[in-house]
């Protein structure tokens, strides 16, 4: 409903332009750009607070059963990023607690888990609940991983988002649909000032809220309908997914700590050696991702289509990460 996109929109942007504003007036929530961090990219310093006009855009989720019980899932997930936000230190345990929490109650209160993976294979009901968990809290930190530069990450949710209300409407799911149109809205809203001139970050409890609330829906549409193959829904968050497993093995080799941030993550060495610009390494990098989404969204139904999607995208990648990490090192 177009609508319901609009108020969402509006809500949102209002919002996040007021949050703009006490965030300079107050020094709120204001992420340095002199600070010596890996992925500091910007010149200005910057508010961090997106997550707040997102919520409050997302709010109107509440007019709808389904959508309700959305929100008190993802809450979890915004306090586990915006206490950071807001730069008072909140201890991994604790974060990692809040996130869990986000999984499952979104696995107790809309029965969102996944119990048939697609070719076959069928895992019993509390296999999926664990599972249905470690896939909702991966994919909220996925999204938080890749958010590096302007309009990456809020561009990556769209399209997502626009992918699943496809699937929704073709399978003539109103209130899901609603709810997706109503994100997409929210979403957009801090897309349209985070890009290209960046004049608010997601923050962590902006990527945690939307990485919560995509890897919610999406695990709901592949547990409802049975023409909605797991396989699709892994091949559309192939990107965010195989940046963490792909990091986590890379860290290891080399000895390092999983958990330390450095400054060889793909769309680093994007912005490095291909782009040289902030905005530019968004483009480049949801162009790149686009034709494996599109291809997704049109197989949805098709397990063994979109594993060929998923391992064609990780070779695409690995050739290319391959070649601009040998340029970074040489």
């Amino acid at each position: 409903m177009p609508s319901l996109f609009i108020y969402a929109f509006i809500l949102s942007l209002a919002s996040l332009l007021i949050v703009i504003w006490i965030s300079h007036k107050y020094d709120f929530f204001m992420d340095r750009h002199d600070d010596d961090k890996p992925q500091n990219f910007h010149t200005n310093s910057t508010p961090r607070a997106g997550g707040i006009g997102i919520l409050l855009g997302m709010s109107l989720l509440l007019f709808f059963p389904l959508g309700a019980k959305f929100i008190i899932s993802v809450l979890f997930a915004f306090f586990s990023g915006v206490i950071e936000d807001f730069h008072r230190s909140i201890s991994p345990r604790f974060r990692l607690f809040l996130q869990f929490m986000t999984a499952l109650s979104a696995v107790l209160i809309s029965q969102t888990v996944v119990t048939y993976l697609g070719l076959g294979i069928v895992m019993p009901y509390w296999l999926g609940v664990i599972f249905s968990i470690f896939a909702i809290m991966g994919i909220m930190n996925a999204i938080n991983i890749i958010d590096g530069f302007n309009g990456l990450a809020s561009g990556l949710i769209l399209l997502i988002l626009i992918s699943f209300a496809f699937i929704s409407y073709t399978h003539q799911n109103d209130e899901l649909f609603h709810i997706i149109m109503i994100t997409i809205g929210a979403t957009f809203g801090i897309f349209v000032l985070n890009f290209p001139k960046g004049k608010i970050f997601l923050g962590d409890g902006g990527a945690y809220l939307l990485g919560s609330i995509v890897a919610i829906i999406g695990i709901y549409l592949a547990a409802v309908y049975k023409t909605v193959s797991p396989w699709y829904i892994f091949a559309i968050f192939v990107y965010p997914v195989w940046e963490v497993i792909f990091s986590i093995v890379r860290k290891l080799s080399m000895k390092q700590s999983p958990l330390q941030p450095d400054g060889y993550h793909f769309h680093m060495l994007v912005h490095n050696h291909i782009t040289k610009n902030n905005p530019l390494t968004a483009i480049f990098i949801l162009s790149f991702m686009l034709p494996f989404l599109v291809a997704s969204t049109w197989y949805a139904h098709s397990s063994i289509i979109n594993v060929q999607i998923s391992l064609t995208f990780i070779g695409c990648y690995l050739l290319l990460y391959y070649y601009l990490y040998k340029k970074e090192k040489s």
